[in-house]
């Protein structure tokens, strides 16, 4: 009977074991589904990798293959989320794997970008600022740009009221050398109502600004997501998500059909202009 339990106990306690051992060291089959890179998302959208995770290139066979593209990007979505509809995802498989004309995603072809959250410390306060970065092509190889920002703590000071109609510059005001400026500056809360009506405030200058005159200090990323307008008439976002299971890694978190019209002002929206 001792012998029984102690074989019992052996059984027991070496697969207790290995189960805290897979689980801290994740499943293999996991880590082959996690889309780890957003190089990876690339490969695989594209279907330029095998199932293991091995790169395809123009010679071989497998390479950008039909079947195994739509295979791929139906697990590049995040479907824990019901946020894209069944309907959506069908339509842009169907468009990016139309034998007639698929579409395929280029690292180096522009048209998407990052939108990055980072923690500063600001007048002894921690803020968030957004940063927007963008591939820039070089003579050799290439880099990412930051090309705009947002600062919450500054979009006040260009708030404007456009229910004020009496502020305005008199369209004579060029016979007067335009000296009536005197009055306007004079009341820096409403200096702002006098910009053309297409104005936008240029963040990425005042932050740069604070930061060389060290009012801004960079503290830590907290956040990181990658917007898509390469595809034609589409738009997607790319978030990564951390968790167990299979469906993790860089994902596809939002899916959109667009016109231009509709690009333009999700363009808009996602710089946080016209707030």
């Amino acid at each position: 009977m001792k012998a029984l339990i102690a074989i019992f106990l052996t059984f027991f306690l070496s697969h207790e074991i290995l189960a805290q051992v897979g689980e801290y060291l994740g499943d293999e089959k996991a880590l082959y589904a996690a889309t780890k890179q957003v190089n990876q998302f690339f490969h695989r959208f594209n279907g330029e990798e095998d199932l293991q995770g091995n790169r395809y290139y123009q010679k071989d066979a497998q390479y950008r293959d039909r079947e195994l593209r739509s295979k791929y990007i139906k697990v590049l979505f995040d479907n824990k989320s019901k946020d894209i509809s069944l309907n959506t995802k069908q339509r842009f498989l169907s468009d990016v794997i139309n034998p007639q004309g698929p579409k395929f995603l280029d690292f180096h072809g522009g048209s998407w970008f990052a939108e990055v959250h980072s923690k500063f410390s600001y007048k002894g306060k921690e803020e968030t600022v957004v940063l927007f970065l963008k591939l820039q092509e070089e003579p050799v190889g290439s880099k990412w740009v930051i090309f705009k920002a947002f600062f919450a703590p500054f979009q006040e000071y260009f708030e404007i009221d456009t229910t004020n109609k009496d502020k305005f510059i008199h369209p004579m005001s060029h016979e007067l050398d335009f000296m009536n400026l005197r009055k306007i500056f004079n009341d820096p809360d409403v200096a702002a109502a006098y910009a053309a009506e297409d104005f936008q405030p240029d963040h990425l200058s005042l932050v740069l600004y604070e930061i060389k005159k060290a009012n801004l200090k960079f503290e830590t990323v907290s956040q990181v997501k990658f917007h898509f307008f390469q595809l034609d008439n589409w738009y997607f976002e790319l978030t990564e998500y951390n968790r167990p299971g299979y469906n993790t890694g860089w994902l596809i978190s939002d899916l959109v059909r667009v016109t231009p019209k509709q690009r333009n002002q999700l363009m808009k929206y996602i710089y946080y202009e016209g707030l």
